[in-house]
């Protein structure tokens, strides 16, 4: 990660980052449902590296509907880069952010390293709300697992 990072609220043309939102969310019909309605950070380090969209859901809530980073660049902090400043932006506007994900290992533990607790889960979230399996990081998704982080 170099000292060139730049990190942009974008606010026209939003679906020229789909092929970034579609590491996050596999259909574009599902990226639709929030992707004009939000905002949409995307973060610059010599070219495009992750992308985070946000929806306000009400009472000082925002969720975090998509964080996705550049298969070639994880493991650089570009996304929890981007989670502090998503963070920052919002402090003293919004209480907390919340989040769901997969029930994956490392998924959880990189957003806890972000700050965010574990709240709840949805049991079989994947398995009845898809009609075909999902798998991130080796990982079958089954199981729903939300979190929150006070900003």
């Amino acid at each position: 990660m170099t000292e060139h990072i730049n990190i942009s609220l974008i606010t026209k043309n939003k679906k020229d980052y789909l092929p970034l939102l579609l590491i996050g969310d596999e259909l574009e019909s599902d990226i639709d449902t929030y992707l004009e309605g939000g905002d949409l950070f995307v973060l610059y380090d010599d070219g495009v590296k992750s992308v985070c969209a946000v929806t306000d859901e009400g009472n000082g809530i925002l969720e975090i509907q998509n964080l996705a980073t550049d298969r070639r660049y994880h493991r650089r902090g570009y996304a929890s880069r981007l989670v502090a400043y998503v963070a920052e932006y919002y402090h003293g506007r919004y209480d907390k952010i919340i989040l769901g994900t997969g029930d994956v290992p490392g998924t959880l533990s990189f957003y806890e390293r972000c700050g965010f607790t574990k709240t709840h889960r949805i049991p079989d979230y994947f398995t009845n709300h898809f009609a075909y399996p999902i798998i991130d990081d080796g990982v079958l998704l089954k199981d729903k697992v939300y979190l929150e982080r006070q900003i």
